[in-house]
């Protein structure tokens, strides 16, 4: 159990690390008014969603 909660933290720092890469993409939307800000992450959410979705399928072609 111990050990699938570091491979768990590992796995979580590196996504962290790959996000700041990715997270300001052309595409990403914010808005600020005032002192209100408003981040709506479009494009990363669109490649993250293929990155993954591809991610299952070659898991799936091989299982």
């Amino acid at each position: 159990m111990g050990k699938m909660f570091i491979v768990l933290g590992m796995v979580f720092i590196i996504i962290g690390i790959f996000w700041t890469f990715i997270g300001k993409l052309p595409g990403d939307f914010t808005f600020k008014k005032g002192n209100v800000t408003f981040h709506f992450p479009l494009m990363t959410s669109i490649v993250v969603s293929i990155i993954l979705s591809l991610l299952f399928l070659l898991i799936n072609k091989f299982r």
